[in-house]
């Protein structure tokens, strides 16, 4: 899923463009996020993502968010072939995960958390891979908002067979010390390297990219 396990994996989340997917895998992100999910500021209806998503199959790893997604939206989804892995933020239960991973799909399952006893639904699912974001009911990820990062090394000690990201809040301002305090397989950001909703500055994806790499 992430190129080089033994450094922290970047995904830049919540891209809109063309262009803009191209220059940010030329910044050196390892990963982007495309939200297909209507009621997100930054849904890319899959109509239009399959004019040019195909096209940078073989250039980074794709992934979709997506919110209790129906069942047509997935079959599109994994039947064309337009992602790499499917990235759940919304009621999807452990069976729901089991079933998609059955069909062969690469699945990330992200869990809001706000204390210790919020982590306990993560040995409930199968996927290895599980992205933990703050707690904000209702609005299924992308608040720009925090959690408590000690909760993150609590859940990679509790779970060590899981791949844990870090998500929530981050910024090119934080995201060093996150990755120092919290030493997570991958880091997840869209508000924070963005100029509007959608639309990414390109120089904030740079520096957080880099700080990412500068990480020890």
């Amino acid at each position: 899923m992430f190129p080089d396990q033994k450094l922290t994996g970047v995904k830049i989340c919540g891209i809109t463009q063309e262009q803009q997917a191209r220059e940010i895998i030329s910044l050196g992100a390892d990963a982007l996020g495309i939200n297909f999910w209507p009621k997100s500021k930054r849904y890319l209806p899959i109509e239009a993502a399959t004019n040019w998503l195909p096209s940078l199959l073989d250039q980074t790893t794709l992934i979709a968010v997506l919110v209790n997604p129906e069942a047509e939206t997935l079959d599109t989804i994994i039947d064309q072939h337009l992602v790499h892995v499917l990235q759940l933020h919304g009621d999807e239960t452990p069976s729901e995960v089991a079933a998609l991973q059955d069909r062969g799909c690469l699945v990330i399952k992200a869990l809001q958390v706000r204390d210790r006893d919020s982590l306990l639904q993560i040995g409930s699912y199968s996927c290895e891979t599980i992205l933990l974001d703050a707690y904000n009911p209702g609005l299924y990820g992308g608040s720009g908002e925090t959690f408590p990062w000690d909760l993150a090394v609590i859940a990679q000690d509790m779970y060590p067979e899981k791949r844990i990201i870090l998500s929530g809040g981050l910024t090119p301002a934080n995201v060093r010390q996150a990755i120092e305090a919290t030493h997570p397989a991958a880091v997840d950001v869209a508000s924070g390297v963005e100029s509007s909703p959608g639309i990414k500055d390109l120089v904030l994806v740079r520096e957080f990219i880099e700080q990412c790499r500068s990480a020890t």
